[in-house]
């Protein structure tokens, strides 16, 4: 579990970089027995606090670069990272540092938006983009990347063409609403297979009524209940590591945003310590 307060790269509210205290804070409500996966995922894996990765706010360029060479030295330990944002340009170098380890990984990416335009006023990582440069630079696999929970308006209809191009299959928050959680869970695991997995959660894919401590809400969204339950239908993928980000306590009130990231990072966090537990399990036989 790491921390990284970094915000430099918003488009619109800024505050991300206080998301990681306040996921910590409201985490403490959570108790070591998840019911809804029948596992207590502190007593399976060691759970460690890795604390934040103290990335420059005034560059973003060297910022990135920061951010990959701490998530090379956590997983060279062996370890699989769940990271608590932090904007969402923090996913490159997470996923640079997991395709080092891995190779090219599917994608899950939860988010209101597509995150793959490729600049904002000229400049290369910024939130809004860093799952085009992911694919730019090879490390994701193409034929397994879905976005869930997009909706609101874009910059025009060939936001979609260029997203389809890269590869990126589309589950709206719709489509959630209208297929329900199980069905949209069973689509997105047979177009994962076996392949190692990263799965990225912009807090935004809910609903502002769920999450309003965001730095872009966009109306519509998910709840919290199809969320948690679409993530639980995924237990069974190789989850190599995740994360969760953007969200902005100063725009929170009673704790709702941080709440619900702290559950959701509580199932990633469950799904990958079982997934130890059995690789630890069949390599002792």
């Amino acid at each position: 579990m790491v921390g990284v307060p970094f915000d430099t790269g918003v488009s619109y509210r800024p505050g991300a970089r206080f998301g990681g205290n306040a996921i910590r804070e409201a985490s403490r409500l959570l108790r070591p027995y998840n019911p809804a996966q029948d596992a207590s995922p502190f007593a399976l894996a060691q759970v460690a606090d890795a604390g934040d990765i103290a990335a420059n706010p005034f560059n973003i360029n060297e910022a990135v670069e920061t951010i990959e060479a701490a998530a090379d030295d956590l997983l060279g330990t062996g370890a699989r990272m769940m990271t608590l944002g932090g904007d969402h340009t923090i996913a490159l170098p997470l996923l640079r540092s997991v395709a080092k380890k891995h190779g090219p990984v599917a994608l899950l990416h939860f988010d209101a938006h597509l995150d793959t335009w490729d600049t904002y006023f000229g400049a290369e990582y910024t939130h809004g983009t860093p799952f085009r440069r992911a694919v730019e630079e090879g490390i994701l696999d193409t034929s397994a990347l879905s976005h869930v929970g997009t909706r609101g308006p874009l910059y025009g209809k060939q936001d979609l063409t260029d997203d389809e191009k890269l590869g990126f299959g589309i589950v709206t928050s719709a489509d959630v609403y209208r297929r329900g959680a199980d069905e949209v869970a069973d689509q997105l695991r047979q177009r994962i297979g076996d392949r190692p997995l990263y799965i990225s959660i912009d807090i935004d894919c809910l609903d502002p009524a769920h999450a309003p401590g965001t730095g872009t809400p966009e109306a519509g969204g998910m709840t919290s209940r199809e969320l948690l339950e679409i993530l639980r239908g995924l237990s069974s993928c190789n989850l190599v590591s995740a994360d969760v980000v953007e969200v902005a306590p100063a725009y929170d009130h009673a704790e709702i945003t941080a709440v619900a990231a702290s559950h959701t990072a509580y199932e990633l966090t469950t799904i990958m310590s079982r997934q130890i537990a059995a690789e630890r399990a069949a390599g002792a036989k």
